[in-house]
């Protein structure tokens, strides 16, 4: 996994997770906290609600990427760059300040005029905004979106977001962000859920991850909240998002988020091991999926990807038929199948039942099941319940 250095700031594994304040120069934003047109109480904002809190980067939008809206252009972007060029220069808090743009002439001025970092709303469908960024040696987060200026985020599949941020390429200072958020009508909040149990897989990369998950609908919608009463529900998620391996945290609430990154990153594991002379990295590899983006990103063969993925699950309530027949299934394969304690079933089952633990790669516990299937209907629905399968 590579670092970051966004002018003096590191981002990555080998630093803490990074919190990114929004600040909105844009009127038509939805969520008013951080809404501000005059450059003096902006930067009042900025000090007081944003870097005294624990950010680390201000980003600063100047429209609003709600999708019902008409999408500025660069010119009118342009147009508000001064307010937000002003606040950067009215403050008086230390920070790495981003400008959220899909355009590299709006990147190329704000890069020119004080900021250090871009937030590519649009992943580089714009394609001279790799040039510009490189040229001005300032990080860089690209969002996963389609190749085109219209239409920022607004990618269902998650597969689809993979091959989105590959597109146009990267800097040698690019961060990732898979897109939560609904940026189109086709766009679920069962994409988004489905976008966030797979963020390891965005590690794949190489590259560091930034999300921008704060009180989003697909959160809300599981806790049944609206947006004001929705932040104990984005402090659960941020946590999950650390430890899973994001570095970088874009958020409206800033003290909060921090704490919550922080335990994230305590109770995460220790990926970075120094040998000495060689570095061990481990991956988070949980999927056959994951593994495979890795071996892409070193340009290696799939073949080996199945043998990196072990998975082991605990079996219980196995009648002595279903322990026999797991013990024949993984006769002649990798897998392996041991026996553990005994107990009972339910009220209408007092027959003793027995717990076994069955491990093996995606493949060989196809296998398995494969072998052991028929035996009886309750371990047949336990065996579709394996991965591999």
């Amino acid at each position: 996994m590579r670092n970051v250095d966004a002018v003096g700031l590191g981002i990555g594994d080998d630093y803490p997770p990074r919190i990114m304040g929004v600040l909105n120069v844009s009127v038509e934003s939805p969520y008013d906290p951080s809404v501000y047109d005059d450059p003096g109480e902006a930067a009042e904002y900025v000090d007081e609600e944003l870097i005294a809190e624990g950010a680390d980067i201000v980003d600063v939008g100047l429209e609003s990427a709600n999708k019902d809206l008409d999408v500025l252009s660069a010119e009118e972007e342009l147009e508000r760059l001064d307010t937000a060029v002003e606040t950067l220069e009215s403050t008086a808090g230390d920070a790495v300040w981003s400008i959220e743009t899909r355009y590299h002439e709006v990147a190329d001025a704000a890069l020119s005029r004080g900021f250090d970092m871009v937030n590519d709303v649009c992943g580089f469908a714009d394609p001279e905004m790799p040039r510009v960024c490189a040229e001005h040696d300032a990080a860089v987060s690209k969002m996963a979106s389609p190749p085109d200026l219209g239409q920022p985020g607004a990618i269902e599949d998650v597969d689809e977001i993979y091959d989105a941020l590959s597109r146009n390429g990267f800097t040698e200072k690019t961060l990732v962000d898979p897109a939560f958020g609904g940026w189109s009508e086709e766009k679920t909040l069962a994409d988004d859920r489905e976008t966030f149990r797979r963020l390891r897989e965005f590690r794949g990369y190489g590259r560091p991850i930034l999300v921008s998950i704060n009180r989003k609908n697909f959160l809300r919608d599981v806790v049944g909240r609206r947006t004001e009463a929705a932040l104990p529900a984005s402090l659960a998620a941020t946590s999950m998002a650390v430890e899973r391996g994001a570095h970088v945290i874009r958020t409206h609430d800033v003290a909060e988020t921090r704490d919550a990154a922080l335990i994230g990153e305590a109770f995460a594991r220790t990926r970075v091991r120094s040998g000495g002379a060689v570095d061990v990295e481990e991956l988070d590899v949980t999927t056959v999926r994951e593994a495979e983006r890795h071996l892409d990103r070193l340009g290696a063969s799939r073949e080996i990807a199945d043998a990196a993925v072990v998975h082991t699950y605990e079996l219980s309530g196995l009648s002595p038929e279903a322990v026999g027949a797991l013990q024949t299934a993984v006769n002649g394969c990798d897998a392996a199948f041991v026996v553990g304690g005994e107990g009972h079933g339910g009220d209408d089952d007092t027959a003793e039942r027995t717990r076994g633990v069955l491990v093996g790669t995606a493949t060989e516990l196809s296998t398995v099941v494969s072998a052991a299937s028929g035996v009886s209907t309750a371990l047949d629905a336990a065996l579709r319940t394996i991965d591999g399968t």
